[in-house]
């Protein structure tokens, strides 16, 4: 049982730093979005305020060129941790999986351990009952 309750530990341990890394990976995406989102605003205000839309234009705001390619540059950054938050999700579900199949084994053998102790109560209340009461008030 030493050994099992070890296990369970190890598998709880795998399942709750799979869940730290998927949190901090959806983290970092809204983070991304976030600032991607920032620079939106940062481009429209830019394009508004030199009156030029136009990113071909020979005018078109520098500042916001260089926005477009950092915006662009994040929404690929969280595309790509998206990648990596499936990835993520499916190995907690895969730890989560084996800590449940350990902690089934646990509740099994606990049971088993009950049923056999409370048999061997049954064992000893039966043979308690069947004593004549003479040997057992000696």
């Amino acid at each position: 049982m030493k050994s099992r309750d070890t296990l369970l530990k190890l598998k709880r341990f795998q399942v709750d730093e799979k869940r730290r890394q998927a949190a901090q990976i959806e983290s970092m995406i809204a983070e991304f979005e976030r600032m991607a989102g920032d620079l939106d605003r940062e481009i429209a205000q830019e394009q508004e305020r030199a009156g030029i839309h136009d990113v071909a234009h020979y005018a078109y705001p520098t500042y916001a060129k260089a926005a477009k390619v950092r915006r662009d540059n994040l929404m690929r950054s969280a595309d790509e941790l998206r990648g990596q938050l499936a990835d993520a999700q499916g190995a907690l579900a895969e730890a989560f999986e084996e800590l449940k199949k350990i902690e089934i084994l646990e509740e099994r053998d606990t049971a088993r351990e009950k049923l056999a102790e409370a048999a061997r109560d049954q064992a000893e209340m039966d043979r308690i009952g069947l004593t004549p009461v003479e040997l057992r008030a000696s």
